[in-house]
């Protein structure tokens, strides 16, 4: 096997965990979690945007995020509106995916409603 990725669909979240902040602390606790080096982390969101670019929608207003690990990375879209929030955690070395998938529904006080994992081979 080459690697794994573990894709979560979390809905019903605390929206007030979908900031920076909380967003850097959930990558800090998650690579420790499951054993992962991190390495850059680079965000995009709606900070220092001018308003009129800024997005509204329900489907496209929130943040978004990537972790690299040394073993490859770990993304977060947050809906904000929606509360709902979509995890892909990828790595070419093995993790342990349940409690990956368990601390990210508690860290973000919701439901996991999907939950996919893939074997790279």
């Amino acid at each position: 096997m080459y690697g794994k990725e573990l894709i979560l669909d979390i809905h019903n979240c605390d929206v007030a965990k979908f900031n920076r902040k909380s967003i850097k602390q959930y990558f800090k606790e998650l690579c420790a979690l499951i054993d992962m080096s991190p390495c850059k982390l680079v965000f995009w969101d709606d900070i220092s945007v001018p308003k009129e670019d800024k997005q509204t929608l329900p489907h496209t207003k929130g943040t978004s995020a990537v972790q690299f690990i040394l073993t490859s990375n770990i993304t977060i879209h947050t809906l904000d509106v929606l509360g709902k929030v979509f995890i892909n955690i990828f790595s070419c070395k093995d993790f342990d995916s349940n409690s990956a998938a368990k601390f990210s529904e508690i860290f973000f006080s919701g439901k996991i409603v999907t939950k996919t994992e893939i074997k790279r081979i």
